[in-house]
C-alpha cells in the first residue's frame, strides 16, 4: 500500500505532558509515531485493526496507554521484549519506537496483523524489531524462557494471559500484564495461576489514564520455571483457568 493519508497530527503535548520526567520523545521518534497513525488509519480502510482513528484517541489511547509500561514497571536497557498478541502494535511497537535500545519481538496469530506491521517497520527504518506469526500457546514452545519481558494488552482473562505468557520469560525476567479498572480484581483472580506458573506477583499500579478512565498494570516476577506441560490447548484453558 502506497497511498498517502492526511490526519490531524497527533496532539504530543498530551502524551509528554502526561509522562512528565519518565519519557523525552525526540522529533524523530514523533516523526515515526506520526507516520504510524497514518499507516494505521490507511490499512484500517482496509482491515479491522482499531475503532479508534482521531489524533486525540490514537495519542491517548493507543500510544500514550503503550508508554505507561515505563512509568509502572521497570524495564532495564537491551532487554530482550515479546509483544505476545500484539494486534497493531500496541504496546510492543511503540516501545521501540520510544526506547530504541530494546530487542523486541511482535507475536500475533492473524497473517494481515503481521503484514501491516512488516509494512510498519520497514517504512520506519527499524532496527532490533521482528515479528512472529502464530497462536500465543504454540510460540511458547519455540521460545521458551527466552524473554527478560513478555507484554500484553489482550483483553483475556489474567489467569489465561498468565499460562500464555509466563512460559516466554526468563527466571529473573517479568511478565507486565495491561489492564483497564478491574484491575484489582483480575489480580486477586491469577494469584493461584501465577504461582502455579512459577511467577510472584506484584501490587498492582492503578491509574487514570488522561482522559480515558482508570487503567492498571500487573507486573508478575518469574521466579521459577515454569512446568513443560504449560502451556496447555486452547480448549483446556477455556475450561479449566488455573
Amino acid at each position: 500500500m502506497t497511498k498517502e493519508v492526511s490526519i490531524l497530527n497527533i496532539p504530543f503535548e498530551i502524551i509528554t505532558d502526561w509522562l512528565g520526567d519518565t519519557l523525552t520523545l525526540d522529533e524523530k521518534q514523533r516523526q515515526r509515531l506520526q507516520k504510524y497513525a497514518e499507516l494505521l488509519c490507511l490499512w484500517n480502510e482496509k482491515m479491522n485493526l482499531t475503532a479508534i482513528t482521531d489524533p486525540e484517541g490514537i495519542a491517548v489511547k493507543h500510544f500514550l496507554d503503550s508508554m505507561t509500561v515505563f512509568k509502572f514497571a521497570e524495564i532495564k536497557q537491551n532487554s530482550r521484549v515479546i509483544d505476545v498478541g500484539t494486534g497493531a502494535g500496541f504496546p510492543g511497537l511503540v516501545m521501540k519506537i520510544v526506547r530504541p535500545d530494546l530487542e523486541i519481538t511482535l507475536l500475533d496469530s492473524l497473517a494481515k496483523r503481521i503484514g501491516f506491521l512488516d509494512e510498519v517497520i520497514k517504512t520506519l527504518g527499524l532496527d532490533g524489531i521482528s515479528t512472529v506469526h502464530s497462536r500465543a500457546e504454540d510460540g511458547a514452545a519455540k521460545y521458551r524462557e527466552s524473554f527478560d519481558i513478555a507484554v500484553a494488552r489482550a483483553v483475556a482473562a489474567m489467569p489465561v494471559l498468565c499460562e500464555y505468557c509466563l512460559p516466554y520469560v526468563k527466571v529473573g525476567g517479568r511478565f507486565i500484564a495491561m489492564k483497564g479498572q478491574s484491575v484489582l480484581a483480575e489480580a486477586e483472580s491469577a494469584e493461584s495461576a501465577v504461582r502455579i506458573l512459577g511467577g510472584k506477583m506484584q501490587p498492582p499500579a492503578v491509574f487514570s489514564l488522561y482522559d480515558a478512565g482508570t487503567r492498571g498494570i500487573i507486573t508478575v516476577e518469574k521466579i521459577s520455571q515454569t512446568p513443560l506441560k504449560y502451556p496447555r490447548n486452547p480448549a483446556k484453558i477455556s475450561k479449566s483457568p488455573l
